[in-house]
């Protein structure tokens, strides 16, 4: 059986502004001044403490300062769904692709506020797993919580496809041994640069998902 994994930040969703925000908010109240968006959307991928410390380093701030991450963490759950959108065709594409494999979110962002962005934009429904980056399982780009989830929906490493926008979701699939896909229209593509092989798939916008996959579905 056939497994699509699906990054969330970058992948399915364009949330740079809501997270460069929060990042903002704190970097503020803290005493420093506001970082770019662009500046800030180059820090997510690999968990929210890591943003923390890379947006408070980059202000001139303490990285260490305390109590930094659960005051982002409340200022992220102020304005999850303020701008964070899903990217254009992309619905349609999971709605194509639901109906050929299970398909699954694995993001290193904390679950709780993976699940609400879901919910609020009407997507869960179409996932059978979410795994966040705060559970028992190591965050991307350790392959345990993708291993995981092809252990529950029985699929081989031949026929499970990670889905993501970055270097690290690249370096999650190679780990896993697994086959990947770049969606280069993601905001982490440009800020990691990940180095695609030629046999690894890659598409330039949502709607191009649904004839990449189904090869691997074949």
């Amino acid at each position: 059986m056939p497994l699509f994994v699906f990054d969330l930040d970058g992948t399915l969703i364009d949330s740079r502004r809501d997270l460069a925000d929060a990042a903002n908010a704190l970097i503020v109240e803290r005493g420093g001044t506001p970082l770019a968006v662009d500046d800030i959307a180059r820090m997510v991928g690999e968990g929210a403490a890591l943003l923390v410390r890379r947006a408070l380093t980059a202000a001139g701030l303490d990285p260490e300062s305390p109590h930094a991450l659960p005051r982002f963490l409340e200022l992220y759950d102020e304005r999850l769904l303020v701008h964070t959108r899903v990217y254009d065709g992309t619905r349609e594409a999971l709605d194509a692709l639901h109906a050929i494999a299970p398909m699954a979110v694995l993001t290193n962002k904390p679950t709780h506020h993976t699940t609400a962005i879901l919910d609020g934009l009407r997507l869960s429904h179409l996932f059978r797993w979410v795994l966040g980056g705060d559970g028992p399982l190591p965050r991307k780009p350790d392959p345990s919580a993708l291993q995981e989830l092809m252990t529950r929906a029985h699929a081989s490493p031949e026929r499970t496809v990670m889905i993501g926008d970055s270097a690290v979701d690249l370096a999650t699939a190679r780990a896993a041994g697994t086959r990947v896909c770049l969606v280069r229209y993601g905001f982490g593509f440009a800020a990691s640069r990940p180095d695609v092989r030629p046999s690894d798939l890659a598409v330039d916008r949502p709607a191009d998902l649904v004839p990449a996959l189904r090869t691997v579905a074949a």
